[in-house]
């Protein structure tokens, strides 16, 4: 019972936006892997194991479609029915599909939203935090590329950018 109203408060402190009048349940995604982004009608809440503790997020009630993608695996799309101050559990694995293959350039992303959500060419590839370091980077074969950064508030950030073999570009 605590996690619900947990949810509930945080879904009136992190998501303003929905009316106020509206009946609000939570969503609790377990994904393999835990790095999926979660989708709820098009809208990104942010990775599957973002909430480590409880993994839920505010979501008004009724019908939603809710989209797990990874860019090493297959996306996956299901439809859930969320009920007024009840949670609603999703368990998911995603099928992986075959590593594309060398040679390749790397991209890092800074923002100070570390989990907005980073889509190369309009595919969801992962979040800042994943490609921030010089440890971290996404993989990309060589090639133009348009990168756009959408933190959860304040402006997109978008940037083509070209990725040469053995070398890192970053994008902020």
């Amino acid at each position: 019972m605590m996690k619900c109203r947990i949810g509930l408060l945080a879904a009136t402190l992190v998501f303003p936006l929905l009316p106020q009048d509206s009946s609000l349940g939570s969503l609790c995604v377990k994904a393999n892997p835990g790095r999926a982004g979660v989708f709820v009608d098009g809208k990104y809440l942010g990775p599957a194991a973002n909430f480590r503790v409880a993994r839920t997020y505010p979501v008004a009630a009724g019908e939603h479609e809710v989209k797990l993608i990874d860019p090493r695996y297959e996306e996956l799309t299901t439809r859930v029915t969320i009920q007024a101050g009840k949670k609603t559990t999703i368990s998911e694995t995603l099928k992986a599909i075959p590593l594309a293959q060398p040679p390749f350039g790397r991209l890092r992303t800074e923002n100070p939203d570390k989990f907005a959500a980073v889509y190369v060419n309009d595919k969801f590839m992962g979040h800042v935090d994943e490609f921030s370091n010089p440890a971290q980077a996404l993989l990309l074969p060589p090639g133009e590329y348009t990168v756009k950064i959408v933190p959860a508030t304040g402006q997109p950030v978008t940037q083509t950018t070209k990725i040469e073999a053995n070398k890192t570009v970053i994008v902020k």
